[in-house]
């Protein structure tokens, strides 16, 4: 079994999905070119562990796992998240976006405050 998202006209992922090629073909859920897979252990360009979460050396598929909301560029075959602040860049390497201050090397749990610009406590 494997993972197809579904994209719209505008290449938006409306739903993930658990099923095997020859379903998404056979046409029973929609346009089988208007899905397309995706890898579940897949984050920014690199096959993780599902276990511990590291990089296991995997094939990654698509740069990130497809997500409701995300965008499917074709150009980079690769699902790209939803932008989660105005301020964060996109990475071309790994389609993840990037804050403009990276976060905080500490065990200390933060958030982004998109006002300041910062990351706080």
């Amino acid at each position: 079994m494997s993972h197809f998202a579904e994209i719209d006209e505008n290449n938006i992922v409306l739903r993930v999905i658990v099923a095997e090629q020859d379903f998404i073909d056979s046409g029973i859920v929609g346009d089988p070119s208007k899905w397309i897979q995706t890898s579940y252990n897949t984050h920014g360009g690199v096959h993780l562990d599902p276990n511990t979460n590291q990089p296991d050396g995997g094939v990654a598929l698509r740069k990130n796992y497809a997500g409701k909301g995300s965008t499917y560029d074709a150009e980079r075959d690769a699902f790209i998240p939803s932008k989660p602040y105005a301020s964060w860049t996109l990475n071309e390497d790994t389609c993840v976006w990037d804050p403009p201050v990276p976060y905080p090397d500490s065990e200390t749990p933060y958030y982004w405050d998109e006002s300041e610009q910062t990351w706080k406590e």
